[in-house]
């Protein structure tokens, strides 16, 4: 899938695709499972379709059963995502999204300097 075709998730596709991320290949009943709190079954597989046409998510047929996986990684997802968010909000400018989240006190001195360290190696 291009990158340029990755579309935002809605929060009950993104709770899905966490789950199928975290498993990384399941069956239906797996995926349920990872997703946890009580979600319907029926629910999840609606979710699950939705996703495969979105072009999220792939499958594999065993006899009647599919087994789904990610065609899009959690970290192009994110990638994409807070790409969006910075151009959108930010002017596309990572010093401006990283002074807000210091005016918001969303990052810390501590983390600011593990950040620079990190960009240092």
């Amino acid at each position: 899938m291009e990158t340029k075709e990755i579309k935002e998730l809605t929060k009950a596709e993104e709770q899905v695709m966490q789950a199928i991320w975290k498993i990384e290949r399941g069956f239906a009943g797996e995926i349920v499972e990872a997703v946890g709190g009580g979600v319907a079954y029926n629910t999840v597989l609606t979710v699950v379709r939705i996703l495969e046409q979105k072009g999220f998510v792939g499958h594999e047929t065993f006899n009647r059963s599919n087994r789904y996986y990610p065609l899009v990684s959690r970290e192009e997802y994110m990638k994409r995502m807070l790409g969006g968010i910075a151009h959108r909000w930010f002017g596309s400018s990572p010093r401006a999204l990283v002074s807000f989240l210091v005016d918001k006190n969303e990052v810390s001195l501590e983390d600011l300097e593990a950040i620079t360290k990190e960009l240092e190696r």
